[in-house]
C-alpha cells in the first residue's frame, strides 16, 4: 500500500475572483463665458509659485520647463478677468513672481470643486454594471471633443464693443480693457455661426508668427491693430526669438520673430514696444 498522498484535485467550482470596477479619477478643468483656461497642472502650477515665490523653482516643482511656465501664467492672466500672478521687486533675491489674492481665491475655488467631482466620480464607480458600455465610450469621445485645445499662442479674453457689417465681411471690435481695443475681419458667415452680438465675451486668438514688432511711434503701418507696452520677456534662439509684450492689468501679446531682428532692435527687458498685427490674423473663439 503506498504512503504517498495523492495530489488535491483543483476545485473548479470556485470562482475567480471578480474584478471590481474601473477607477475613475477626474481631470477638471474650469471653464469660464469665454474658454478653458485652467487644469491640474496649472493649479499645481500656480500653488507652487505660492509656495516657492518664483517662477523657476515652482516650474521645477510641478515639473515644467521654464518656458511653458511662462507661457501657462501668461495665458492665465490674459484669460482671467483679474491678474493671478504678478511680479514683485526687492527682496533678498532681487523680486520674483506672487499670487495674488484673486489667484489663491481660484486655486480655492478649483481645489474645492475637484473634491465634489471625485466624490461625484466615486457614486458613478458604484453605479457601473448599470451604464451601458456603448453610452460610456460615447461620452469619453464627447468629453475628448470638449478638451479641444489651439495651437494659438495669444488668447485674449475680449468683449465685442461694436460691428460694422460689409457685403463678404464683418468687422468686430473688441475691448481688451479700458485702453486697448481689437479689430478683427470675418467672414459674414463665421459671424452668423458664432451668434456675435454686442456686448458678447469672445477669446480672440492670434498667432504669435503673425504679430510683429516696433518701436518706433512716427512708424506707419497698415496693420489695423497696435498694442502698445513694455517688454516683458525676451527668450532667443538661435533662429528665432520669443518677445513677450506686456499690455498692463496682467494681459501680455508674445511674437516670434527673427533672432536679428531683436537684435536689431536692441530690445530688452522694460523697453517700450508695439505688437501689431493685421485684424484678418485675429480668428474669433465662443463658448458653445
Amino acid at each position: 500500500m503506498s504512503t504517498d498522498a495523492k495530489p488535491a484535485k483543483p476545485n473548479n467550482s470556485a470562482k475567480a475572483p471578480r474584478p471590481g470596477p474601473p477607477k475613475l479619477r477626474p481631470r477638471l478643468e474650469v471653464t469660464t463665458d469665454i474658454g478653458t483656461f485652467l487644469g491640474d497642472t496649472r493649479i499645481r502650477l500656480l500653488e507652487a509659485i505660492d509656495q516657492h515665490g518664483s517662477i523657476s523653482q515652482a516650474a521645477k516643482h510641478v515639473p515644467l520647463s521654464y518656458k511653458a511656465a511662462w507661457d501657462a501664467v501668461e495665458a492665465m492672466n490674459n484669460l482671467s478677468e483679474e491678474p493671478l500672478v504678478t511680479r514683485v521687486s526687492g527682496g533678498r533675491h532681487g523680486g520674483g513672481t506672487e499670487l495674488t489674492e484673486h489667484g489663491r481665491k481660484v486655486v480655492a475655488l478649483f481645489r474645492a470643486v475637484e473634491s465634489e467631482y471625485q466624490l461625484a466620480l466615486e457614486r458613478l464607480t458604484e453605479a457601473w454594471d448599470e451604464v451601458d458600455g456603448g453610452s460610456i465610450r460615447a461620452f469619453q469621445r464627447l468629453l475628448r471633443r470638449m478638451g479641444m485645445r489651439t495651437s494659438a499662442r495669444n488668447q485674449l479674453a475680449c468683449t465685442v464693443s461694436g460691428m460694422k457689417e460689409g457685403p463678404v465681411n464683418f468687422e468686430v471690435y473688441l475691448r481688451l480693457d479700458g485702453q486697448h481695443e481689437l479689430v478683427a475681419v470675418i467672414t459674414r458667415e463665421s459671424a452668423e455661426q458664432l451668434g456675435l452680438r454686442m456686448g458678447m465675451e469672445v477669446v480672440a486668438l492670434i498667432k504669435a508668427s503673425s504679430v510683429l514688432l516696433m518701436t518706433d511711434t512716427n512708424l506707419r503701418t497698415s496693420a489695423r491693430n497696435h498694442l502698445w507696452g513694455a517688454v516683458d520677456r525676451v527668450v532667443e534662439g538661435a533662429v528665432n526669438s520669443e518677445v513677450t509684450v506686456s499690455l498692463g492689468g496682467g494681459k501680455s501679446v508674445t511674437a516670434v520673430v527673427t533672432a536679428e531682428s531683436v537684435r536689431q532692435m536692441g530690445l530688452k527687458e522694460g523697453d517700450r514696444a508695439c505688437a501689431l498685427f493685421k485684424s484678418s490674423s485675429v480668428i474669433l473663439s465662443v463658448l458653445g
